[in-house]
């Protein structure tokens, strides 16, 4: 049930999805996996709808480098607080009605199971395919829907999966060959990739428009170029 405070909070939402939408949301849990620079725009449009529970998840500390997207990490934190804590304390004054959960430390298939019991939705904001294919077996074998991002450069692609709809990250991407080193991003790149997955989310638990199922979103902001891949 939702409070009158929260239906003026999310009125403008409520005009979109319904009261039923809402407490939709309310009564989800979302994992953001990666806090960083997707996890931090993810993080804080997710809250900012009402998500009732967020689990944050990463195992590193914020560094100055992150900062030009990273931005639900500030200079204060900067070898302090591992990234799902320094998120954590903003978001609950941000939105106090939103629960944050907290995981500091690497997904392993021995921990996975415990760490995303009782999810609704998998958001990938990962940087390595490593990860994200634990994430993507673990979606398949629960069967909860994952909402896939990446980013670099100007460049950035998303894609939802849903088991037993869709085609697997294994399926889609096959044998990655990961990068090492650092690689380029303008934090506007995460931020638009980031509302896109939040979208993907919200489409997921209120069933609202159509989310990019068996479709891959190829954008490139340098050109303003959105393109859709058809996965089938």
């Amino acid at each position: 049930m939702l409070s009158e405070r929260e239906l003026e909070r999310y009125d403008r939402q409520v005009m979109i999805f319904g009261r039923e939408g809402q407490e939709k949301l309310k009564n989800s849990k979302v994992a953001v996996v990666g806090v960083g620079g997707l996890g931090s725009p993810v993080a804080y449009y997710l809250a900012a709808a009402g998500i009732g529970t967020l689990l944050l998840i990463d195992e590193q500390k914020p560094e100055l480098s992150n900062l030009n997207r990273q931005i639900l990490h500030w200079g204060e934190d900067l070898g302090r607080n591992p990234k799902p804590i320094s998120a954590k304390w903003k978001l609950e004054r941000f939105n106090s009605d939103v629960k944050i959960e907290t995981f500091v430390g690497k997904l392993t298939a021995e921990n996975i199971d415990e760490v995303l019991d009782g999810v609704d939705v998998i958001v990938d904001c990962l940087d390595n395919f490593a990860t994200r294919f634990l994430l993507d077996d673990y979606a398949h074998r629960k069967r909860i829907p994952l909402v896939h991002g990446a980013v670099e450069g100007t460049f950035g692609q998303v894609t939802t999966v849903v088991p037993g709809l869709t085609k697997s990250l294994h399926e889609i991407f096959g044998v990655v060959k990961e990068k090492s080193g650092k690689f380029p991003i303008i934090g506007a790149t995460a931020g638009v990739v980031g509302s896109i997955q939040v979208m993907e989310v919200l489409k997921l638990l209120t069933g609202i428009g159509e989310p990019l199922t068996n479709r891959l979103l190829i954008i490139d902001l340098a050109y303003n170029t959105f393109d859709v891949v058809e996965l089938r």
